[in-house]
């Protein structure tokens, strides 16, 4: 019997890019039961794009929100998926949180059923972004680990996401997803087979307050000083970009100053950093 999905596609102002994504979602080899379409506050005609797709098929259902025009990481989005959710049941095997600017391959989800139902451990999977460089060849644009799914397409078994609690409505949510899934003993899995097309370029739409949030992030995540200074020195050596250390820093500490609430328990924590170092030395061995 093929597996159950359900896909939530939140959208702010994606007009532009909208059909595209959902024609890729029409186009997959194993269809998903219902897609969620979230129009989140858009101001353009994203709302009638979305219209255009329910008509083509039964599986498509709208909900308008309202919430800011701001594009922040993190809450916004989780926030978008979340009311999405609460139009769902139970009754999937995996659930995915798909952004509106992607267009997949055709037996995407197909593949990741294969992966879900061949690795029970496995609780959230997902393919690679790919995005067209000045001369419209597409390239890999992966800065994070392997392992890592980007929060674009993630993709978690039921079990997983009951037990991780869902998605956090902050900066750093598709970071600690995978942290607490690795906690309560899931595997995170990665196909370099499935090429995702990311039609915008990662971060265009942040503004200059959003890109100070990684920082306390890392607070949240209860990471300590010393693992965020080493995955500052990172994130700003793989994006060649030095501002990216004083703004994550200079966020860290903001956000201990003002004794912001942690995304995850003490236990958590305590697991989360012991991870952290184990992969620390795990690269320099």
């Amino acid at each position: 019997m093929p597996m159950r999905y359900y896909i939530v596609v939140p959208a702010h102002n994606e007009e532009e890019f909208l059909a595209d994504t959902l024609n890729s979602v029409l186009r997959q080899t194993l269809q998903p039961t219902r897609v969620i379409l979230v129009n989140d506050n858009s101001t353009d005609r994203t709302d009638s794009v979305m219209n255009q797709f329910l008509g083509l098929s039964p599986i498509f259902t709208k909900l308008n929100t309202n919430s800011s025009d701001e594009h922040m990481p993190g809450s916004k989005v989780v926030n978008a998926f979340k009311k999405g959710l609460e139009l769902l049941d139970e009754n999937f095997d995996f659930l995915v949180k798909l952004d509106a600017d992607l267009i997949l391959p055709d037996n995407y989800f197909e593949k990741i059923a294969y992966i879900f139902r061949g690795q029970p451990n496995v609780g959230i999977a997902g393919g690679f972004v790919y995005e067209q460089d000045s001369e419209g060849l597409w390239k890999l644009n992966h800065p994070m680990d392997k392992n890592h799914v980007r929060g674009a397409f993630k993709a978690y078994s039921r079990r997983c996401f009951k037990d991780i609690g869902g998605l956090k409505s902050a900066m750093g949510w598709d970071t600690v997803d995978e942290l607490l899934a690795a906690y309560h003993d899931y595997d995170t899995y990665t196909d370099d087979n499935l090429k995702v097309k990311h039609l915008r370029p990662t971060g265009n739409a942040y503004n200059q307050k959003a890109k100070l949030l990684q920082g306390k992030a890392m607070y949240t995540m209860r990471y300590g000083l010393v693992i965020t200074l080493i995955a500052s020195l990172k994130m700003a050596f793989k994006q060649g970009k030095p501002q990216a250390l004083i703004d994550n820093m200079y966020g860290f500490f903001e956000a201990k100053k003002y004794k912001t609430s942690f995304l995850v328990t003490t236990e958590e924590g305590k697991f989360i950093r012991n991870l952290r170092w184990r992969n620390i030395k795990n690269k320099l061995l």
